[in-house]
């Protein structure tokens, strides 16, 4: 009797066939915890939560280097809103105001496009920001 290798069985017939999903990149089923301080990684000062919590694991020290410089970014552009309050241009005030709404929402995408990123275990790099966050 010869043995032959085992195949799977073919999808049901008539409808969608959703194949069992891939197994994380470590190898072994993703736990909560680990989601729970990538998604913190990329939430303004939680990102120092997994920062100093899980030294062991570099995925997760790359994601929250990488949400720390984002943080540093928005903290600089907060400084520099501040530093316009004192201006006084006419006219200045509704254009800063106008582009400070589409910076906020540029930093909320890059926030959220890094979070779903780091949780299907991938690494998103932010051009300049990624690159001084290597560098930490």
């Amino acid at each position: 009797m010869s043995e032959t290798p085992h195949v799977p069985p073919p999808p049901p017939p008539g409808g969608s066939y959703t194949p069992p999903p891939p197994s994380s990149p470590a190898g072994g089923p993703q736990n909560s915890e680990r989601t729970i301080f990538l998604v913190l990684s990329y939430l303004g000062i939680f990102c120092l939560i997994p920062l100093l919590a899980k030294k062991d694991d570099p995925e997760v020290q790359w994601h929250a280097k990488n949400g720390l410089a984002l943080f540093i970014a928005e903290l600089i552009w907060v400084a520099i809103r501040i530093a316009f309050i004192f201006i006084r241009i006419p006219m200045f005030g509704c254009g800063m105001a106008a582009i400070g709404c589409v910076v906020w929402i540029g930093f909320l995408a890059l926030s959220i496009m890094g979070i779903i990123k780091a949780v299907n275990g991938q690494r998103f790099r932010i051009p300049v920001l990624t690159d001084m966050a290597e560098k930490m």
